[in-house]
Parts: structure tokens; sequence; C-alpha cells
């Protein structure tokens, strides 16, 4: 068995028991060849039930914040992410784009499955924000299909302020893949990206029942700083 399985089988029941999952369209995801899962995000600990619900490896590309080399806890950590194949990014401004999207084609090159939150960000309202391009382009590049899901519920586990994480039920949809056949060929046109995002955010919204947002989230974010002080969000 592989470190994921063997880490996925210590962490699924666990995961399970305290947080009990409605899961709907697994049969949408392939059971082989490359893939791309794109979702809406509430929390940090999103990648988790997506992780356990998927039935193959899941790989996602995690800020480089999360493999930090402190404390022990640190360390234990940082191995455990790279354990079970996730890919540490850069993310300063100039250095993230280009590598993530490199190390994402590479994981789509290898048939594994991708999974990312085209919103770039956790929305700061549980609404659903603008997606990022960088989506299109790595699904008209790479041909791999996009099968959108949509989490709910993981936004009241841990919410601002708390410490301890709340135990509630947790919904994870899966749909179709999209179909983005209007812009096969076109992942080097600004526009065709922006139309291909839509069609994928429209059928994450269409599985969350979200409101929609013409706005990225982390513009949201960055306006709101200010108004909650020094250090806050």
């Amino acid at each position: 068995m592989s470190l994921y399985g063997i880490a996925k089988s210590v962490i699924k029941p666990v995961t399970i028991a305290l947080w009990p999952q409605r899961v709907e369209g697994l049969q949408h995801i392939p059971a082989h060849g490359p893939v791309i899962i794109a979702c809406n995000h509430h929390s940090n600990i999103d990648p988790l039930f997506l992780g356990v619900v998927v039935p193959r490896p899941i790989i996602f590309i995690a800020k480089q914040e999360l493999f930090a080399q402190g404390n022990i806890a640190q360390r234990m950590f940082s191995r455990a992410l790279r354990a079970i194949g996730q890919v540490s990014v850069d993310r300063r401004p100039g250095q993230s784009s280009q590598e993530a999207m490199s190390n994402s084609l590479d994981v789509l090159a290898d048939d594994n499955v991708f999974g990312i939150f085209p919103e770039g960000s956790r929305s700061p309202d549980g609404r659903l924000y603008k997606g990022q391009t960088g989506l299109a382009w790595l699904a008209l590049t790479s041909g791999a299909p996009v099968v959108p899901a949509a989490l709910s519920g993981t936004r009241h586990i841990r919410p601002k302020g708390r410490r301890i994480p709340a135990l509630r039920r947790v919904g994870v949809r899966f749909g179709p893949p999209v179909d983005l056949s209007s812009w096969k060929g076109q992942a080097d046109k600004a526009r065709a990206r922006r139309e291909a995002t839509e069609a994928i955010m429209a059928d994450i919204q269409r599985l969350s029942g979200q409101e929609r947002v013409a706005r990225f989230a982390a513009s949201a974010k960055a306006e709101a700083k200010p108004l909650n002080g020094p250090g806050k969000q």
C-alpha cells in the first residue's frame, strides 16, 4: 500500500466519525487517467474532505507556508504532506503562478487526480467568488476533464475565533465533467480562458447553491482587513 493509502486508511474513519459526510456524484470521477476536480472553498480543512471521499489519490498544490520546518509539529505535518504527494508552491507575486501551473501540468501528465479551488482563496462570507482563469488554462492545455465539486458545512467547522473544531455533517457533491469543447485549443486566448472558467464556476454554483459574486475573494478580503484592525482578518 502507498503512503497515501496508509495515511487515508487512518484518517478516513476518524474523519467520518467526527464529521459524517453526505456524498453525491462519485460516479462522475473517471476511474483512470488525468482529471481536475474544481471545488468551492470555505475552509483550510476542505482538502481533507475531498481526499477522504475521492476513491483515487488526489493531489493539491499547497501553499509553501504549510511546509514550514520550524517546530516538531510543523516538521511532522510537512513530511505528512509530502508523503501523500502534495506539492508546495511559493505564493509570492511573480513566482507562484508559473510554478503552480508547471507543477499542475506535471501532476496531470502522470494521469493523476488534481484538486483545485478556482476562487484562489477561501470565501470570506460563504458566497461563491470569481474563478481564476489558471484553471481553464490548465484544463485546455492538458486536455484533462474538469469535474465540478461543491462542499457544504465546512465553513462552520472552525469559524474565526473558534479553537476547537465543531462537529457537524459535511456535504460533498460532484457533477458531470464540464463541457469545454467550445474553447478547445484556445488556452492562449484570454477571452476563451475567462469564458471557460465561468462555465466551470456556473456548474460549481449549481451544485453548491451559493450566491455568485463577480469579484475575486482575495480582493474582498484585502478591502475588509483595515476594517478589522491590524493583523486581523
